[in-house]
């Protein structure tokens, strides 16, 4: 199989400690890496305690971070979950792997990192939300949710067919990994496990358990929370804002059920997550969210007043669904370390990208502003590694793929079209030819949100972006000055330089990614 000269290959199915010229008895440990992989749905930095404090704690995924690295400037290359999932799985950009948005099926026949795992004799499973509307090829085992799949009482599809499961979706992902560790897979052969929660993906339904926490916490509003898109056309087109009411549901979102009111998605929640309930778990429901249901229709809200409670139910429920995530992956990380495996294994953490809390006045993705392109990436690193702390360079979503290669020895393919991180995890300095740049495109539009397509470059300090099709505009941030990304520079006096360069650099990587979008430039 030919080789990505891009990419280092760094064999370590095994590391030797080998004698000194003094006669030191010599000691070899031949074990090939295990790799676990936890992805999570609609995650964001601003909601994991190692990347950002102002909001929640998290101390398990904070966990996997202090024992081993933190990726400062991780990005996706298409903000949406089922793009975002087929790039991981190919290593390249949407549109080399054919999953431009959520509607697009996914071709499981392409080469894919569970297939070259599997060919490099590692077993893989997938567990959890697979979203890519085709069955998971490649795989020894899998479980998976059908589409979005549901926080309660989920239905499960496995090669046998399709299977209802009591319980809450966060949990009973985690029984199920840990049920493979434990019993269904060779304990000879080494792993990859693919391991991707619902959470925190609309309508950010919270385990019972946790329906009282953070409810006494008043969260931080964003200073740019009443942005008023000035200079950015396509910003005031979406539609994701928090404080409408066709944008944020009172009742679907928020979960004011009220007998004769009626909103755009309130049959999606009575008919769907709510009516998922046992009536244990409704019970519970039902004595939590009536006294705030009672009390949000007594108040009479409105304006600026209603849209900041609307951000605070918001912010409650979201980290009540992280809570209940960080809970599962720390029962995965005892897991590792008591069976011994941990000093054997790479955890890798991830999202399939980044979310609006309140920024802008928004919630959900899609754009390539720095909450909804940036994604938190931790990796729990055995010993063997001495790299520890913050990796600040540019990383995305293309990376993960030859890097899962080539952490278990096995040849990255020359049609890949991310890097290894694997250099960068090593204890010394980062490679001189790294990247300086990273490419993105978002396609789905018309679709849900309303946000237009648009593709783009990021570097160190500034980002270009153009959207197109029914608009044709053109933003430019100095992320350095302006890191809220709230005054568009392109056109302005002063930027003409910086403009050119970027341009030329965002022609470049079309051509390098071979993006056909190039030709009607």
């Amino acid at each position: 199989m030919e080789l990505n000269q891009n990419n280092l290959l760094f064999t370590i199915a095994g590391t030797a400690l080998l004698a000194s010229c003094t006669g030191t008895e010599k000691t070899v440990n031949t074990k090939p890496l295990n790799i676990v992989y936890i992805m999570t749905d609609d995650h964001t930095r601003q909601m994991m305690s190692c990347y950002d404090k102002r909001h929640i704690e998290t101390p398990n995924l904070d966990r996997i971070a202090n024992n081993g690295v933190r990726f400062t400037n991780a990005f996706v290359a298409n903000s949406i979950s089922a793009p975002s999932r087929a790039c991981l799985l190919t290593g390249k950009h949407s549109h080399k792997n054919g999953k431009i948005d959520n509607i697009t099926s996914f071709d499981g026949s392409q080469q894919t990192v569970q297939q070259l795992l599997q060919q490099a004799g590692y077993q893989t499973a997938m567990i959890g939300k697979w979203h890519l509307d085709s069955q998971p090829t490649h795989f020894d085992y899998w479980t998976i949710l059908p589409g979005q799949g549901h926080y309660y009482q989920p239905d499960f599809i496995t090669p046998e067919g399709r299977k209802n499961h009591q319980g809450y979706a966060t949990n009973l992902i985690t029984d199920f990994g840990l049920d493979w560790l434990e019993n269904g897979r060779d304990k000879k052969k080494p792993f990859c496990l693919f391991l991707h929660h619902k959470a925190a993906h609309r309508n950010w339904m919270s385990d019972t358990t946790y329906l009282k926490a953070y409810e006494d916490k008043t969260f931080e509003l964003p200073t740019n929370f009443y942005d008023d898109y000035s200079g950015r056309k396509a910003a005031k087109m979406q539609e994701m804002s928090i404080a409408s009411d066709r944008d944020m549901d009172i009742v679907n979102d928020l979960k004011m059920l009220r007998p004769g009111v009626s909103t755009r998605l309130s049959e999606q929640y009575i008919q769907g997550e709510y009516a998922r309930l046992d009536s244990a778990q409704k019970t519970k429901w039902d004595a939590h969210y009536q006294p705030i249901i009672d009390a949000f229709y007594a108040s009479g809200l409105q304006g600026n007043e209603l849209a900041e409670w609307k951000y605070q139910r918001y912010m409650r429920d979201y980290a009540k669904t992280i809570k209940s995530l960080d809970e599962n992956v720390g029962r995965i990380l005892d897991y590792l370390e008591k069976s011994g495996m941990l000093e054997n294994t790479v955890v890798i953490y991830t999202s399939d990208q980044g979310f609006y809390m309140g920024e802008h006045g928004w919630f959900d993705k899609r754009f390539m502003y720095e909450e909804s392109f940036s994604t938190p990436l931790v990796m729990w690193l055995p010993k063997s590694y001495k790299k520890r702390g913050d990796i600040p360079q540019l990383v995305q979503n293309i990376d993960f793929a030859p890097t899962m290669l080539e952490l278990a020895g096995a040849p990255i393919p020359s049609d890949i079209q991310g890097v290894s991180l694997v250099p960068l995890l090593k204890n010394e300095k980062a490679p001189a030819n790294w990247r300086k740049s990273l490419y993105y495109h978002y396609y789905e539009y018309p679709g849900e949100h309303a946000v237009r397509r648009h593709y783009g470059v990021r570097t160190e300090r500034y980002k270009l972006i153009r959207f197109y099709g029914d608009i044709d505009e053109w933003e430019l941030f100095d992320l350095q000055a302006d890191p809220m990304e709230m005054n568009n520079l392109y056109g302005k006096t002063g930027y003409e330089k910086i403009t050119g360069e970027l341009c030329a650099e965002l022609k470049r990587l079309q051509e390098q990614y071979d993006d056909p979008i190039r030709k009607d430039n």
